[in-house]
């Protein structure tokens, strides 16, 4: 079973920074493609960044390019996401996917596209 672990979040004013974590692990091991989607009450889960094990290919939602910028560490399977210049609409549950890295490359961005999910951490940004 893959755990995927979230660390990071808390309460921000408009305009602040902050950084979430994302580790992927398995006891056998294993390489993972990571993404980062967001929620709020009442809407579905969406696309925030996300960055192929490799980290050769990174994606963003338009909502977040150029504020948000997302890196890995691909030995520890851990990636990193710098949000910066945030926004009260920035505020929701941030979840972080996993999918296994069989092949070197990866750009999905649907949350179909990843195979296992933290428990999400919450982010609040306050105008």
């Amino acid at each position: 079973q893959v755990q995927v672990v979230e660390s990071g979040g808390g309460l921000v004013e408009a305009g602040g920074s902050l950084r979430l974590s994302c580790f992927a692990s398995r006891p056998t091991g294993g390489r993972y493609h990571l993404g980062w989607f967001r929620q709020v009450p009442g809407l579905e889960r969406r696309f925030v960044a996300g960055i192929s094990w490799s980290g050769r290919v990174t994606n963003y939602a338009d909502s977040v390019q150029g504020r948000f910028e997302i890196s890995i560490d691909n030995r520890n399977n851990t990636a990193t996401l710098r949000m910066n210049r945030l926004k009260p609409e920035d505020t929701a549950i941030y979840y972080c996917g996993a999918v296994c890295a069989y092949n070197v490359d990866f750009s999905g961005r649907g949350a179909h596209d990843y195979e296992y999910w933290g428990q999400g951490t919450q982010v609040t940004v306050s105008s």
